[in-house]
């Protein structure tokens, strides 16, 4: 049972992590809060986007 909790914590976590790290990269690169949340919403998708292509 607790290696579920701890489970679902890093999953969490790393949701997090990802949705600021997409909105600290957005930002710094468009200037634009706007984008940043947007890009922030697609979290992941966005911080492997950008490796790929930049």
């Amino acid at each position: 049972m607790a290696d579920v909790f701890y489970q679902r914590e890093w999953i969490r976590n790393g949701v997090t992590f990802g949705a600021a790290l997409a909105m600290v990269i957005s930002f710094t690169v468009n200037k634009s809060v706007f984008w940043a949340i947007i890009h922030g919403l697609m979290s992941w998708l966005y911080v492997v986007y950008y490796i790929i292509f930049n």
